[in-house]
């Protein structure tokens, strides 16, 4: 019998009630493994309407206790790791490693959300004017959303909800159709760890949901990680109707390579961020740009064998650098991508098309790619592959490497590869890129740091966690104080100024 997905609204499993459902699929296997419920509008209401609720609760619970429901969801994430990276490793294909791996970062957004009181602190000037003190105070927005992706069902639902639930907020999460099992089960852990019902919700759904969320009054504040197209419209929507939003698109993350870089470890770092995760990451590394063509020859030389050896597996498989993409949609569009740049002409050097497992031919299986000789006006490096395919660029200096990336149109991260300190720096000042590496393949910043890029990759201007993320996720109410002294003076007509 094929299990059947819901909601969880108020503290409580709920049956959908639309009619309409989304298959989830096994990557493994290609085979349904569950029907997930699709939200009406009306579902999604009811569960802003349990967030409603539990605000004025949630917001008067001082920032200390709240932080102690944090800790203690942190303890129960930790403790039911195994089960969360499987359930994680079955919806989406991630072998089990990089799912323990991404319920981690998440997790570590939470230790940072641990750290309210101090975080949730304002300022206070005393003396400000004769008997006059101003002080500041944060406070939460009310009601917020978080609309999630596919590649990281665990770690980015944390990222959104931890920070805006610690902040005294309470939160809706829509997550991806395609992987809706992990979210729902930190929704039941943050339960188990004393979190009120109301406080985080999940309702699973499609562009029904999306826009009942970002046209919903209460919703004060939306936060989405999705493709550029999507980031654009819920950015528009949503501020048309009044919420701030933060929405993070679409990448295509550049690895600068100058002639003095250490190949060993670029090598090693290209193998490792573009073909991890099966390239499903908007933080993986698929383009390489050498610059200069001996190193552009040497390099090549040394990816084709590694890439023609990655063992391709079943997300169970210990021994697996990589497992399915996501479904057999996806993996489609990722061999078009493929189809379409040895039509535009670059060299297909290692092809991974036709990769069937043994025993799961209907699985979501692709072996890696490598292409050589790509350029600039090439469709297929313009646009986000998200699969296990790498792009070598190769420029002849530094100046038309640099270029690259910071003319894209996405500028999520990129990396630099070299052993010149002065290089280096220039390149983190001057890159027009949000996120930078300097020999780290995935710049990813810790969580008490923020997460965000530049150009199509980010609408909003506010970044993910971090000390943006507290910002985002409340608003400032400054007081200006006078007790009486005894003296008066009579009124005045000019507006108030320190002279």
């Amino acid at each position: 019998m094929t299990r059947e997905i819901n909601h969880f609204i108020n503290g409580t499993h709920v049956t959908g009630t639309s009619g309409r459902s989304g298959d989830v699929f096994n990557p493994n296997t290609g085979e349904v493994q569950a029907k997930v419920a699709l939200a009406t509008a009306d579902e999604v209401r009811s569960a802003i309407a349990a967030a409603e609720k539990a605000f004025p609760d949630w917001r008067a619970t001082n920032p200390q206790r709240r932080a102690r429901v944090m800790f203690e969801f942190k303890h129960l994430v930790e403790k039911n790791m195994d089960q969360l990276a499987e359930m994680l490793s079955n919806e989406h294909g991630k072998v089990i490693a990089d799912s323990k791996g991404d319920i981690q970062r998440g997790l570590e957004v939470i230790e940072f959300a641990c750290g309210i009181p101090h975080l949730m602190k304002g300022e206070y000037t005393e003396g400000a004017g004769p008997g006059i003190d101003v002080y500041s105070m944060r406070q939460p927005l009310g009601v917020v959303a978080g609309i999630t992706p596919f590649n990281f069902p665990a770690m980015i639902p944390m990222w959104m909800f931890g920070v805006a639930i610690a902040c005294g907020n309470t939160f809706v999460c829509k997550p991806s159709e395609k992987d809706p099992s992990v979210p729902m089960r930190l929704a039941e852990l943050f339960m188990e760890a004393g979190g009120p019902a109301g406080v985080l919700n999940v309702v699973n759904g499609d562009k029904e949901a999306v826009d009942t969320i970002l046209t919903d009054p209460t919703i004060q504040a939306v936060s989405f990680v999705g493709s550029s197209a999507i980031a654009e419209y819920i950015y528009a929507t949503g501020t048309a109707h009044g919420k701030r939003v933060q929405a993070m698109g679409g990448a295509k993350n550049h690895a600068i390579i100058l002639p003095d870089a250490d190949l060993d470890r670029v090598v090693d770092d290209l193998i490792g961020s573009a073909y991890g995760s099966a390239g499903e990451r908007c933080m993986a590394l698929p383009v390489a740009v050498p610059v200069g063509k001996e190193i552009g020859d040497e390099l090549v030389t040394r990816l084709k064998p590694r890439v023609e050896s990655l063992v391709v597996g079943v997300s169970t498989d210990p021994d697996a650098n990589y497992g399915p993409l996501v479904t057999k949609e996806h993996m489609a569009k990722v061999k078009g991508f493929v189809d379409q740049g040895v039509a535009e002409g670059a060299d297909l050097v290692v092809d991974g098309r036709d990769f069937s497992l043994q025993g799961y031919e209907n699985g979501n299986f692709m072996g890696g790619c490598l292409f050589d000789n790509v350029t600039a006006d090439m469709e297929s490096y313009k646009e986000e592959i998200f699969g296990p395919v790498l792009q070598l660029v190769r420029a002849d200096n530094y100046e038309d490497a640099v270029a690259l990336p910071s003319k894209h149109q996405y500028g999520n991260g990129v990396a630099i590869y070299t052993q010149d300190g002065d290089a280096a720096r220039e390149f983190a000042s001057n890159v027009n890129v949000g996120m930078v590496g300097v020999n780290v393949p995935i710049p990813v910043p810790l969580a008490y740091h923020t997460f965000g890029g530049w150009k199509r990759s980010a609408y909003g201007g506010v970044n993910q966690h971090g000390p943006e993320g507290v910002r985002f996720y409340t608003k400032i109410k400054t007081v200006t104080s006078r007790w009486p002294t005894g003296v008066r003076s009579g009124s005045d007509f000019v507006i108030p100024t320190m002279k």
